[in-house]
């Protein structure tokens, strides 16, 4: 009954978490306050609230429906329970209580939290799938609010890399917002979770996504913000990120594109550069091992990354005939040795083949960069935006 009475208490709209926490210090246990006389609780409540209470009390059976929350699968914490989220509790006002599907972020392993614009850009999106991908593959959980954009796109890649993820919703865990994201939503909730502060049936309204991003960075040991407008809702979850002394990483971005404002600015107020998956992972796990006392645990497909790396972070194995192994979107690429050179010199911009060529050693003239570069187009590993412009391929 007691935990189906502090359920009661955290499923009303009116009430937060320092509300609930002045009634239970009242009355001492969430059913006295389920019990409690109207002309005790005027002493600690509003009217609205006090309305709301009473009303609930009245129209609902916390028993009743703590029982069906539990036959439809969904899982709620209170803030006393062993199981509750140990990141939450260590942040400012933690939630009195979690609703979630799936399961929880697991303690003893590294978690970052991946956010950004919704309306993001082709740079954002090819920054946010190498990003999700590498810290899948390393077995890092990645937690972000399954918005569409840089959200999705992340924390999609980091499933299709054989690792966890964990969607924070502003409605009940029991909705899927936004609508287009569904196939994420049935993926969290089989490979990951999906958490909520708001009790099942809550839709997804304005006011309720600010207190959904303090969840997102208090799930997570880091930030990293891929793409953020001067004004964004992104940037409000940094602010907490930083109230709640998580690290926060920043990826650089044209001074011409508004869609880098906001990151440029916390670049320039002192926040973390991101500049590689791997590079960033690695300093993570490193930071993580030194809090700690111990590294990361490594449970995703992969295992842990091995092998040499090109500088954006990509894994390469040499075989003995000189042939080169490139581990690239969660697949397994044998190029030849000139191919994986001239593939390492592409980035998300454009280059042109002289630029290509100048990356490169004196035996690649421009008829041979000119050549694996067709091959590689024709693999689908690069692609020619204009006559004699090249960059790397993004589905």
């Amino acid at each position: 009954m007691e935990k189906a009475c502090v359920y009661w208490l955290c499923s009303m709209k009116s009430l937060g978490s320092r509300t609930v926490d002045r009634l239970l210090e009242y009355f001492g246990t969430a059913e006295a306050v389920y019990r409690a006389p109207e002309r005790e609780l005027r002493l600690l409540l509003k009217e609205k609230k006090l309305g709301e209470v009473l009303e609930s009390r009245r129209d609902r059976d916390p028993q009743r429906e703590f029982g069906l929350l539990q036959e439809r699968g969904i899982g709620f914490l209170a803030r006393e329970d062993p199981e509750y989220p140990r990141r939450l509790l260590e942040i400012p006002d933690a939630p009195r209580g979690i609703f979630y599907l799936g399961r929880l972020p697991e303690e003893e392993r590294l978690s970052v939290a991946v956010i950004g614009a919704r309306d993001c850009s082709e740079y954002g999106r090819f920054v946010a799938e190498g990003l999700g991908r590498e810290l899948g593959r390393r077995g890092v959980q990645v937690v972000s609010g399954m918005a569409r954009g840089i959200d999705g796109i992340g924390q999609r890649a980091a499933l299709e890399a054989g690792g966890s993820s964990f969607g924070v919703l502003g409605c009940g865990v029991d909705l899927c917002y936004p609508r287009q994201n569904r196939e994420l939503y049935e993926r969290l909730r089989e490979k990951g979770g999906l958490l909520s502060t708001f009790a099942p049936g809550t839709p997804a309204l304005a006011r309720n996504f600010p207190p959904r991003n303090r969840i997102v960075s208090g799930l997570a040991d880091a930030v990293v913000v891929v793409e953020a407008r001067q004004k964004s809702g992104t940037l409000i979850t940094v602010d907490m990120a930083l109230e709640q002394g998580k690290e926060v990483y920043v990826v650089p971005g044209r001074v011409t594109d508004r869609l880098s404002d906001g990151c440029n600015r916390l670049l320039k107020q002192g926040a973390g550069i991101f500049l590689s998956p791997a590079e960033f992972a690695e300093e993570m796990e490193e930071l993580f091992r030194r809090k700690t006392g111990r590294g990361p645990e490594h449970k995703g497909a992969a295992g842990d990354v091995s092998g040499e790396r090109d500088r954006d972070g990509r894994e390469q194995k040499k075989a003995s005939d000189g042939s080169v192994f490139l581990a690239e979107d969660n697949r397994s690429l044998q190029l030849s040795e000139e191919l994986a050179a001239i593939y390492g010199e592409l980035d998300f911009y454009p280059k042109s083949v002289s630029q290509i060529q100048a990356g490169l050693s004196e035996r690649y003239g421009p008829r041979k960069v000119g050549l694996c570069l067709m091959e590689l187009c024709v693999r689908k590993l690069a692609v020619q935006v204009s006559p004699g412009s090249f960059r790397i391929f993004t589905a």
